[in-house]
């Protein structure tokens, strides 16, 4: 992620020179609008709501000032092993995330941190717990639930993140969140981050944050979309649609791809379909085991895959910048569900193409999301896989077939013979060592 050079660099807005080290490390100098509003006021304590999209740079609008303060800060108690600083965010995948960057941000600070999320044993993170950590971030359910055993201790949080807020109001997570923030009776600086203020979100801010500083990284009648993404909707038939899909996937200067569905049996039969064709994809759902998922993430990260299939709520942790395409193979829901996902592309700077596939039943969703978003479109055309606008459209080649090589496996999935194999191994038990007190 590179922001104009045009910007402040992190050492002019007053950053440690650790933190500064480490991110030109990775080829970050320079803020992007969220990080350059809130740097400074962050820095210095100030509670703050900050209002961008995905992929403007938050994460470390947030993590940058939330390291600096941790590591030196006049009025934050010295580190002891129990947590300075608490990251809230909605799903797994994200938490993952934010993890990766802060710990990527703070690569030279004598700063532990850990990330807990549901779906992995709690023994493991009680007894990262107990040896001492100074940031944890986590998703709301588990930490509430740990901090409930009296195993993460909140009273000396100086620093509170509330990330993706309206996610986590549209996931049902708002109890969850007004019980941590009621834990959190002593002095603090609360930082709360949202694509968008649903009125909840903003009575949670006005009971909770102390004489906040709203900030947003756009201007208010900006467009719901990033401007760097070409939007291309059309009419596809439900029986056709997996052909459309194998061409889309060969337009020329395709790189990382997202591919949205709505279900996760779609879902998956989505990239069974792909594979079957002989595209190299991964797949990320909720009927997925978790180690299945942070495979595919990674291996999407990495560019093991260039092509991933996922549903909304599992796709809410992928924060990578250069996807080139997002493709709807299922029409959303709903305006801000399509917001949501073709804000995945066309970045950070990068362009990128959003591509819809509008079923002859699901005319009636694309209609409400047109004429919320004004996008001028109320009658998709008419396309199929053979359709010469479709190919002109997206830069296919005109020999695009439906298979692209031999039949493959979604990745990190398992074998039907690796799945007996575990089903018939019995469980071990194993006995838990207590780890001793830190001196």
């Amino acid at each position: 992620m590179s922001a104009p050079n045009s910007t402040p660099t992190f050492a002019d807005l007053g950053v440690a020179v650790e933190i500064t080290e480490a991110l030109a490390e990775r080829g970050i100098t320079h803020t992007f609008a969220i990080q350059e509003l809130t740097l400074p006021l962050a820095l210095d304590g100030t509670d703050i709501i900050g209002q961008a999209r995905t992929g403007m740079g938050k994460t470390l609008g947030f993590g940058v000032p939330l390291l600096d303060r941790v590591f030196d800060s006049a009025d934050v108690d010295e580190l002891d092993g129990t947590p300075r600083a608490l990251v809230v965010v909605p799903t797994r995948e994200l938490a993952v995330q934010v993890g990766e960057d802060l710990t990527q941000a703070a690569a030279h600070l004598p700063i532990r941190l850990l990330t807990i999320y549901g779906g992995r044993p709690y023994e493991e993170q009680i007894d990262a717990l107990e040896a001492g950590i100074d940031v944890v971030v986590g998703t709301p359910g588990r930490l509430l639930d740990l901090y409930q055993r009296g195993c993460l201790h909140l009273d000396r949080v100086a620093v509170l993140v509330l990330d993706e807020a309206d996610e986590m109001l549209d996931l049902g997570f708002l109890p969850d969140i007004e019980k941590i923030l009621e834990a959190l009776t002593h002095e603090h600086q609360t930082m709360l981050f949202s694509a968008t203020m649903p009125g909840p979100i903003m009575t949670l801010a006005r009971s909770f944050l102390t004489k906040p500083v709203h900030i947003r990284a756009e201007e208010p009648d900006e467009s719901a979309t990033h401007t760097t993404t070409e939007q291309i909707i059309f009419q596809a038939h439900r029986m056709d649609k997996e052909a459309v899909l194998a061409r889309i996937l060969q337009a020329r200067g395709r790189g990382r791809t997202i591919v949205f569905t709505r279900t996760k049996r779609n879902a998956q039969h989505v990239a069974e379909g792909l594979a079957t064709r002989g595209f190299r994809v991964g797949a990320v759902h909720g009927d997925m085991g978790q180690p299945a998922r942070e495979r595919s993430l990674e291996a999407f990260r990495t560019g093991q895959v260039e092509i991933l299939v996922a549903t909304d709520v599992a796709a809410r942790g992928i924060d990578v910048d250069d996807v080139t395409h997002v493709i709807n193979y299922q029409t959303p829901d709903d305006p801000m569900t399509y917001i949501h996902r073709i804000g995945r592309t066309g970045r950070a700077g990068h362009s990128g193409t959003a591509v819809t596939l509008v079923g002859y039943d699901e005319l009636h969703k694309w209609a409400a999301i047109n004429t919320e978003l004004d996008l001028n479109l109320p009658e998709p055309p008419q396309w199929f896989s053979t359709s010469p606008e479709l190919y002109e459209a997206l830069s296919i080649p005109d020999g695009a077939q439906e298979r692209v090589g031999d039949p493959r496996r979604v990745f990190g999935a398992r074998s039907a013979a690796e799945r007996s194999s575990s089903s018939s191994r019995r469980p071990r038990s194993r006995s838990r060592s207590r780890r001793r007190p830190r001196p």
